[in-house]
């Protein structure tokens, strides 16, 4: 890339041995807001350079999201040879971040007491499936796994008769941003205090506390006053509505939202009915009331809802598919898929920093790169002379020679 966007994260230093989702997506939000990632990959690289659609080995489309604005290093962590390596980016780093289980951490070498060893006032952040204290901390912990064990598939399955999964990888990329802000107050803590620390971000409890922030209802009291679970988000008809010709997605809210559409319907009287009259009424009556909107949206054509529902401004959208997006006037207008010339993988379209700083935008400033692009570059900042990068290549800490392991995309 040409230039560097001045990101609040500007001259912090991760050191990133996330893979797949979880991990990724929270040190993708720290590179675009500055931060120099250094993504340390095994031989084989991250599982997730393989996942989805893809031009060339390595470089699938998952990895292209989520390997933008990282430098990628290939250190074999099971051969003694790979530690001191490893040592001297810890020692230049302000954060430490992974999602690999306890034992497995310790196994390798990589705890929170030999990082901080090198590095006192490290941010230690480890993100795994279960809370240490808790029997399940060792047990492995997967999207689906945790959808279902949150409650969300039930829910799901309350609403439609059949349990299911959401189809987005929502626990990961949720737990991902609960890691995301823990390391900048983490970080905003070292700036007051001069403190590194640990910290663990938990899949399990983080999701479920997503989950069950508004459907802890009755059970949000002890004894409880009923059981848990929010009407709202429970009923059948709360779904995109069908209209003659398509689907809206229409939501009235308020007391004024509600009479101004049981005006625009033909059933202004709807207003002044007891189960409607007002919010506590409503969400006693949720059912019923989703229940008129979808019997009257098949009336009018989506075009004629969308007129209508905005002149008397009720909240309204049109339902997008996902390729509807790319043709979205907003969207298109913000800029929101901007296309970029890779450097191996030719034109690509990734997704714009959502969030606007002022004074410290971020961006897309750097390529995601082939597998151990940047290994010898890195070490060679930290110290290594390029005899000392070839020894390390013939003992196998930095895996198969530059170009030749598996998944690179040469």
């Amino acid at each position: 890339m040409t230039s560097k966007p001045r990101g609040p994260l500007e001259g912090v230093r991760v050191i990133d041995l996330t893979t797949v989702m979880l991990g990724p997506f929270c040190t993708q939000i720290l590179g675009e807001m500055g931060a120099d990632v250094i993504k340390i990959e095994p031989p084989g690289g991250d599982i997730g350079r393989m996942t989805g659609a893809a031009k060339s080995p390595g470089m699938s489309s998952a990895y292209i999201m989520k390997g933008r604005n990282k430098r990628s290093v290939v250190l074999d962590l099971k051969k003694p040879e790979a530690r001191k390596p490893l040592e001297r980016l810890v020692r230049t780093a302000d954060v430490f971040v992974h999602n690999i289980r306890p034992k497995a951490a310790a196994r390798i070498g990589i705890d929170y007491e030999t990082i901080a060893g090198w590095k006192p006032d490290i941010v230690y952040a480890a993100a795994t499936g279960y809370g240490e204290a808790g029997p399940y901390v060792d047990k492995p912990a997967y999207d689906d796994l945790i959808q279902g064990a949150s409650g969300l598939a039930a829910l799901s399955g309350a609403v439609t008769g059949t349990p299911r999964y959401g189809p987005s990888v929502l626990a990961d990329k949720t737990t991902g941003l609960y890691l995301t802000y823990s390391i900048a107050m983490a970080l905003f803590h070292r700036e007051r205090t001069g403190e590194g620390q640990r910290l663990h971000v938990p899949m399990y409890e983080a999701f479920t506390a997503f989950v069950m922030n508004e459907h802890m209802q009755g059970r949000a009291y002890e004894p409880p006053v009923g059981p848990a679970g929010y009407l709202r988000m429970l009923t059948p008809h709360r779904r995109p509505f069908p209209t003659a010709d398509g689907y809206v997605c229409v939501l009235p809210y308020n007391d004024r939202h509600w009479r101004s559409f049981f005006a625009a319907v033909g059933r202004p009287e709807l207003a002044d009915d007891p189960r409607f009259v007002n919010q506590p009424a409503r969400s006693k009556n949720i059912d019923a009331l989703y229940g008129i909107v979808a019997e009257v949206m098949p009336a009018r054509t989506s075009a004629e809802w969308l007129a209508l529902l905005e002149g008397a401004d009720i909240p309204v959208t049109p339902m997008n598919t996902p390729e509807d997006l790319f043709e979205c006037p907003h969207l298109s207008k913000v800029g929101m898929f901007p296309v970029v010339d890779h450097p191996t993988e030719g034109k690509v379209r990734h997704i714009k920093v959502p969030v606007h700083f002022s004074k410290t935008p971020g961006g897309y400033y750097r390529h995601p790169e082939r597998l151990g692009e940047s290994t010898e570059t890195v070490l060679a900042d930290v110290g290594y002379a390029p005899s000392e990068i070839a020894e390390l290549q013939a003992l196998g800490a930095l895996g198969k020679a530059k170009g030749k392991a598996k998944g690179d995309g040469s």
